[in-house]
């Protein structure tokens, strides 16, 4: 079964979503799935700033105030401690996901997508990581599994898997994805959302049936 997921870094419910779907899984040890993560960026005209996190960006950005911008976050933040995941908005650095998103594309020439969605959602979220530093970026791919000299080459050459990412998000408009995450499977039946572990579970069921 494969198994397509638009989502972004920089998108709280899109951790959340991994880990419910990565629940779902489990209930089908005998069955292999093929995870295929697309490129869907929330802002993609956000420009780099280290000095905003989290609350603060939300707060320009809607016109509130920083507090009444912790309180919108509070929900997420307890949603994602029922899954095991701890986010501090306070020491996220918000900044622009291209870049994570062209070496994505390059993870899964190597089979480590899944691997280095992993460690971005986490430096990210949890870590306050800022991932707009090439360095860090590069720590991170490799880390992953990839050739030094092939992350280096992409991060160098902004033209390096930007029409790819461009694709993704073109097809996420075509069939008309509005928000992230959402996940598509054997391009039968899709979800929407960081929906709970038995919707998941229930879709994979669905299609199990039938293709016997």
């Amino acid at each position: 079964m494969t198994i397509e997921i638009w989502s972004d870094i920089l998108c709280p419910f899109c951790y959340i979503g991994k880990r419910h779907l990565e629940a779902a899984l489990k209930e089908f040890p005998n069955q292999s799935f093929i995870i295929k993560w697309k490129s869907f960026q929330l802002n993609p005209n956000l420009k780099p700033d280290s000095t905003q996190n989290s609350y603060t960006s939300l707060a320009q950005q809607k016109g509130i105030s920083v507090a009444e911008s912790k309180a919108m976050h509070q929900n997420v933040v307890e949603r994602a401690a029922q899954v095991g995941l701890t986010y501090d908005f306070e020491k996220t650095v918000v900044t622009n996901s291209l870049n994570m998103h062209r070496l994505l594309h390059l993870a899964a020439t190597e089979n480590v997508a899944t691997e280095l969605k992993e460690l971005f959602f986490k430096s990210y979220f949890t870590d306050g990581k800022n991932l707009n530093d090439p360095e860090i970026l590069k720590k991170f791919a490799v880390q992953a599994g990839i050739e030094e000299s092939k992350v280096i080459a992409v991060l160098e050459n902004p033209e390096m898997y930007a029409n790819e990412v461009q694709k993704d998000m073109k097809e996420a408009q075509e069939i008309g994805i509005q928000g992230v995450p959402f996940f598509v499977f054997d391009r039968k039946y899709a979800i929407s959302g960081a929906q709970p572990v038995t919707n998941f579970v229930k879709t994979i069921e669905s299609l199990s049936t039938d293709s016997n």
